[in-house]
């Protein structure tokens, strides 16, 4: 990694990070990278096409797998969703979601586990495995608390340290430590009052610092919003891109000194491992 970063610019170094469109990191042929494509799961894999000529297999929703108590049935299916993502040439898939069921109200719930940490954390870990067995890079989803859909694009949730530790961070503290997941995606809302593609606390502190976690943090789509608040908190990659708060704007912001370069050379570390780990890094 150290001598593919050690020739690139920081033009490139930005670019990288900010994604080269809706589902996609740009290729850079100089050190020898080809385009990262990542599509959303996790009951599938959806592509980029979302054509009827491009169908996908559908498996029953993670509260149906969840149900089965049985991280080995998770680990088969993350098998099932490696292939097909192969097919599709996608090399990231952007699952499990491993937010808890808080409400019945909840939009999204259909694509949870269920509302008990410890079973979000079994299953979830035998689905991260069972994809990345495959080859394939799993981003597990909404780091964090983001477990409704109302207002989720501007709430803060405040959270007690304890509730946060023992029902919120859970099941993601489960995964990374059993499953070791390349990617963890970053949600849209607050928490105790930053958002959280800039919450340092969560994302250096617990998520690299307290739990040795190596793999990239990606926003969830247009949740970044600031440049340097997002690098310094420890987002690697704000998507989608191009016209986003890195590329153009992070190269500016290490110019003009709002920004060390070194915390940009860090995110490129950690993407190039990803692209190695995807085998998209000759």
């Amino acid at each position: 990694m150290g001598a593919a970063l050690s020739r690139l610019h920081l033009d490139d170094k930005a670019r990288l990070l900010g994604g080269r469109d809706m589902w996609s990191l740009p290729a850079l042929p100089a050190i020898g990278l080809r385009p990262l494509v990542m599509s959303d799961g996790p009951v599938g894999v959806r592509g980029v096409r979302w054509t009827a000529a491009d169908p996908s297999v559908a498996l029953p929703s993670p509260t149906a797998l969840a149900a089965a108590w049985d991280p080995e049935l998770a680990r088969r299916a993350g098998h099932l969703l490696a292939r097909e993502a192969r097919r599709k040439g996608v090399h990231v898939l952007l699952a499990p979601t491993v937010n808890l069921h808080r409400s019945p109200l909840g939009g999204r719930h259909f694509e949870c586990c269920s509302e008990d940490p410890y079973l979000t954390g079994a299953v979830g870990s035998g689905y991260v495995t069972g994809v990345q067995e495959g080859g394939v890079g799993s981003v597990v989803k909404h780091f964090v608390a983001n477990d409704a859909e109302t207002d989720r694009f501007t709430v803060d949730n405040r959270v007690a340290p304890r509730p946060l530790r023992e029902l919120y961070l859970a099941p993601f503290e489960t995964i990374v430590a059993a499953a070791r997941p390349w990617g963890v995606m970053a949600a849209y809302n607050s928490v105790n009052g930053s958002t959280m593609t800039e919450h340092g606390l969560l994302q250096n502190g617990v998520l690299r610092g307290d739990w040795g976690f190596d793999g990239c943090v990606v926003s969830d789509w247009f949740a970044a919003r600031d440049t340097a608040g997002a690098i310094l908190g420890g987002l690697d990659i704000a998507m989608p891109g191009p016209r986003g708060v890195y590329g153009e704007p992070l190269a500016a912001a290490v110019r003009a000194g709002l920004v060390p370069e070194a915390a940009v050379d860090d995110a490129v570390r950690r993407v190039l491992t990803l692209a190695a780990r995807t085998g998209v890094l000759d």
